[in-house]
């Protein structure tokens, strides 16, 4: 009778095992009995006026003098997980003459500006609110 128990008791604890093991996202059990695999937690919103005024150069040439820069609010990029927003200022041309006002879209993530480029007409930065840093 003992050695019966210990058989069962031996198979429940290997079945156990076995099914813990087999149990991961990827595994062709039914979806309610997989592991739900873990979602990233997402990155709060940016202090995007304090990060362009301490990487100004980051976005503008310094040689571009700029002037009256702007920041929008940032917003999920809907291409990662990071946030992009958009950076306006007054820039002068290499030679020194006033271009205007040129507006960046700047991308955001860990809390570092990695990647800026110029606004087309698929950006929405001229629907965007601005304030000065």
């Amino acid at each position: 009778m003992r050695g019966i128990i210990a058989r069962w008791t031996l198979l429940g604890v290997s079945a156990l095992t076995l099914s813990a093991c087999a149990a991961d996202s990827h595994a062709s059990l039914p979806q309610f009995m997989r592991a739900q695999a873990a979602v990233p937690l997402p990155e709060p919103a940016p202090d995007v006026k304090q990060m362009v005024h301490d990487k100004l150069d980051s976005v503008f040439m310094t040689t571009s003098h700029p002037r009256q820069v702007r920041v929008s609010a940032p917003s999920r990029d809907v291409q990662g997980h990071g946030w992009t927003a958009c950076v306006r200022a007054e820039v002068d041309s290499a030679t020194g003459k006033p271009l205007g006002s040129q507006t960046y879209r700047i991308t955001i993530s860990d809390g570092t500006i990695l990647d800026r480029r110029r606004v087309g007409a698929e950006d929405n930065c001229d629907s965007e609110n601005y304030e000065p840093i």
